[in-house]
């Protein structure tokens, strides 16, 4: 993937460093929201193979994770909890991540650059862009670096909790996760305001 349309058009208007913005994450049973934030170098080639982290396979993206980690000028991530996603709702949570992101970024860019739909409590100028990941280099670095940590998270909790076989399924509602909620109940790490973790009829542990 090159700098897409977008990113040629706001760097010809002014604005050298664009920080690309994606969060992973929203649809699992169990497990935080997580996003990125990057900024690549303007001036540096674009490397080859970075692409929409759902098209990458998992060893690709780890390897391109690499990379985009030497070549950014900087990266930011931000996450939000289950019990944070449980009480003010998948899409606040995402946001909140989103914000925690590109605070960490030691730089502030001149633009930001979000895949998906706008975010109006966001103070940054930034500009939405449904499908970015797959259009714009930036986003789709952020998308590989925030999907690589997420799992990563999510691999680590698989082995205090085996049974849900998230080293597999990264907490999406898989048939075998499915399974093992109703046969082991649900985990302090499971989203209870979803609707397969909410039916479950065994008791949360305290």
């Amino acid at each position: 993937m090159r700098w897409g349309p977008v990113e040629r058009e706001l760097r010809s208007a002014g604005g050298l460093l664009l920080a690309g913005v994606d969060e992973v994450g929203r649809g699992p049973l169990a497990g935080p929201v997580v996003a990125c934030a990057v900024v690549m170098d303007p001036d540096a080639a674009t490397i080859n193979g970075v692409a929409d982290s759902k098209t990458v396979g998992a060893a690709e993206r780890r390897e391109l994770a690499v990379k985009i980690l030497t070549r950014a000028i900087c990266v930011g991530l931000g996450a939000a909890s289950v019990r944070e996603i449980d009480r003010l709702n998948i899409y606040h949570a995402s946001t909140l991540a989103i914000r925690r992101a590109i605070g960490k970024l030691r730089i502030v860019p001149n633009y930001v650059l979000l895949d998906g739909l706008p975010i109006r409590t966001l103070e940054i100028e930034h500009r939405a862009i449904v499908g970015g990941d797959a259009t714009c280099y930036s986003i789709a670095c952020a998308s590989i670096i925030a999907k690589v940590t997420r799992d990563r998270l999510m691999v680590s909790l698989a082995r205090r909790y085996p049974a849900y076989l998230w080293e597999r399924n990264v907490g999406y509602g898989t048939s075998a996760h499915l399974s093992a909620l109703t046969s082991a109940g649900p985990t302090v790490h499971h989203r209870k305001s979803f609707g397969p973790v909410a039916q479950c009829k065994i008791q949360f542990p305290s």
